[in-house]
């Protein structure tokens, strides 16, 4: 029978439109619902073996017995016939309608016990499949229900309690500790950790402050803050992803449509079925018995259990999947297209080298750069100024500041002038020494130089690069071990860059200098050589690569309305190695449906033999119907916990330096103070 179709649901679903509460659609029919409570449950067994008791303690109970076995046989098997009813009025001939002529059957013989049993066995399997179904869906209902219902939002100054639903753009609500967020915004002020595993899939906190996003359905640890709101309602990120969650559940598979197409011709066949038994062995129990298990529950529930916990689990690392098909496809994946920029590498600036001129302390070099760029909101000076607060150097005062835009910045740094920028600003201030002479970095590969000058005399410079995400080849190795033939990095950068990326994480392959169209026409390339490619970008300019590959994944979709709508699968966080384990996870939900499938139908073909043969009484045949769905709920349920070792990526403390080749990635702030 429909899993939960019995128990717990609306009359008319269009009352809870987004409830998710409801039934699995086994087969693709529109069954009708009756709720059914477990009391009722309960009490029509308490009736059944009642009778069995009055029979076994009283030899002139079998008046009082039966009526007790009546009672029970109404109390359990009326859902039942309700549902079924149903479908016969609208049409429709399902395999409800199997298992009440079966309940039917035993009650016109006399025999309630046997019709008491069946039904209560067919609802005590619903029970626990429904119960069973609920867990595998535990962390998407998590997921849809973490908006809060209130906000606190301020209004010239006075708080005032609201519905979250009555906030709009441009409010500024305040966040108390251990608040749930009700809407996307900025912080307007206020410091606070903030848990944003619900969307991102990390279990870490994160430190936000004034300037930083958050988003609806996080949870604010510590610290008060006042929000800027920016997107309020279905438009905040946990809005569309509940929204994109919802439609996942919806879609189907090919093999599911193929299911829907025939189920209907389903009914009549096993009717057909049972009525030659009875032709040849004139034995209503044996008919009763292929009617019972005749019921296609572990079948049907092959696929759906299965995609649902494989949803469940994605959703809780941060994997959104728009289409069960794409989840699918993503076990025969056989090649991966990268982008570089925001994909393998960050697309933030960080110091790589620290070089102090002039017998100049590094400390001091960095004290110097810093102080004078902290005004500055260009990137290069927000990494000079990262670096100077992790090394705990403390700034100095700073006094008339001026930015020239695109080249560099002037200021008085304790009574002296310092002077921060390109080569040809310094000169065009004034500072006359070669100043490329100590330079021993090709900025053609990627690296950005900052020259520092102290009263008109070159003190050091730095460099500055686009860190490579730390994980990266630490996954790209786990992507080759799961049998990935082809990786390969497609940049619009320069080769010189986009080769000391590869050449850093591990990817061989490397296509360079592409324009969109010619991204499009590499991915197209790769597809006519008989791969099946993923592509890989942040959403924003890959959106034609993305739409050409067999799936497409953008990187850190949490706030990013573009990655979310350009890409068939998005990841909320940017932990590559969610990619390795988006393959593994579809591997083995192909590999959970095709068991389930192949017990399903080993399971119906030998009932439905053994019950014509006359080896399975109806009670028997319904308690087997239910352990065959329970096994396939129990192996799909396997999937649910996938992924559990995966957390957040931290770099590990005494990490291996970089190839000789290759210069160091990042400066460690420790050792600007120990004067490295």
């Amino acid at each position: 029978m429909q899993v939960t179709s019995l128990l717990s649901l609306d009359e008319d679903p269009k009352k809870h439109p987004n409830d998710c509460d409801c039934g699995h659609d086994h087969g693709g029919l529109d069954h009708s619902h009756t709720n059914v409570k477990l009391w009722q449950t309960l009490l029509g067994a308490i009736c059944i073996v009642n009778s069995f008791a009055i029979d076994f303690l009283f030899e002139k109970g079998h008046t009082v017995s039966e009526l007790s076995a009546l009672v029970g046989a109404v109390v359990l098997g009326w859902p039942i016939l309700v549902v079924a009813f149903k479908d016969l009025r609208l049409g429709r001939l399902s395999i409800n309608e199997l298992v009440a002529l079966g309940v039917l059957a035993s009650a016109a013989t006399g025999d309630f016990k046997t019709a008491g049993i069946v039904a209560f066995f067919m609802l005590l399997g619903e029970l626990i499949e429904t119960r069973t179904a609920a867990g595998a869906r535990a962390s998407i209902q998590s997921l849809i229900k973490l908006t809060p219902t209130k906000a606190r939002r301020l209004t010239d100054g006075r708080e005032e309690e609201i519905a979250a639903a009555e906030l709009r753009v441009g409010d500024t609500i305040r966040i108390r500790p251990g608040d749930n967020i009700a809407a996307d915004g900025l912080i307007l002020t206020g410091q606070g950790s903030i848990n944003q595993a619900n969307i991102t899939g990390e279990s870490l906190p994160v430190d936000k402050g004034p300037g930083d996003q958050v988003f609806a359905g996080t949870i604010n640890l510590n610290g008060a803050l006042e929000v800027k709101v920016n997107k309020a309602g279905q438009d905040t990120t946990i809005g569309r992803v509940r929204e994109l969650i919802l439609a996942a559940e919806k879609t189907k598979l090919p093999f599911m449509r193929i299911i829907d197409q025939y189920m209907g011709y389903y009914t009549p066949l096993v009717l057909v079925i049972a009525a030659l038994v009875w032709a040849f062995t004139r034995d209503l129990n044996r008919v009763i018995a292929v009617l019972v298990v005749a019921c296609p529950c572990a079948f049907i529930l092959a696929t759906p259990t299965a995609m649902v916990a494989a949803l469940s689990a994605a959703a809780r690392l941060g994997i959104l999947v728009k289409n069960l098909a794409d989840l699918e496809a993503a076990a025969r994946i056989t090649a991966f297209v990268f982008d570089k920029t925001g994909t393998l590498t960050t697309g933030k600036l960080v110091v790589s080298r620290l070089n102090p001129l002039a017998n100049t302390p590094p400390a001091e070099l960095l004290r110097a750069a810093a102080s004078a760029e902290r005004f500055s909101n260009h990137p290069t000076a927000k990494a000079v100024v990262q670096l100077a607060e992790e090394a705990g150097v403390p700034l100095a005062e700073v006094t008339d500041f001026k930015e020239t835009a695109g080249k560099g910045v002037t200021a008085l740094v304790d009574g002296q002038r310092i002077v921060v920028g390109r080569a040809a600003f310094l000169r065009d201030q004034g500072v006359r020494e070669d100043l490329m002479a100590s330079v021993d970095l090709d900025e053609t590969a990627g690296f950005s130089l900052l020259f520092i000058a102290r009263g008109g005399q070159c003190i050091g410079w730095v460099g500055l690069q686009d860190q490579t995400r730390a994980e990266a080849a630490t996954a790209l190795k786990q992507l080759q071990e799961a049998g990935i033939r082809r990786i390969a990095m497609v940049s619009g950068d320069r080769r010189q860059v986009a080769e000391r990326v590869a050449l850093e994480i591990g990817i061989t392959e490397v296509v360079a200098e592409c324009l969109p169209q010619d991204k499009v026409e590499y991915v197209r390339a790769t597809k006519a050589k008989g791969h099946r490619v993923a592509v890989i970008g942040d959403g924003v300019n890959d959106a034609p690569a993305l739409a050409a590959g067999d799936i497409s994944i953008a990187m850190g979709a949490a706030g990013s309305e573009v990655a979310i709508n350009s890409a068939t699968i998005a990841l909320m966080n940017n932990d590559l190695r969610r990619l390795p384990f988006l393959v593994k996870l579809s591997r083995m939900a192909r590999a959970v449906i095709n068991q389930n499938f192949l017990f399903g139908v080993v399971f119906i073909i030998g009932g439905l033999a053994a019950a014509a043969m006359g080896y399975l009484n109806p009670i028997v045949a319904a308690i087997m119907h239910n352990a065959g769905s329970l096994i396939v709920v129990f192996n799909s349920a396997r999937l649910v916990r996938m992924g559990e070792e995966l957390e957040p990526f931290q770099a590990p403390a005494g990490t291996s330096e970089p190839p000789a080749t290759q210069p160091p990635q990042r400066v460690n702030p420790s050792l600007v103070t120990a004067g490295a």
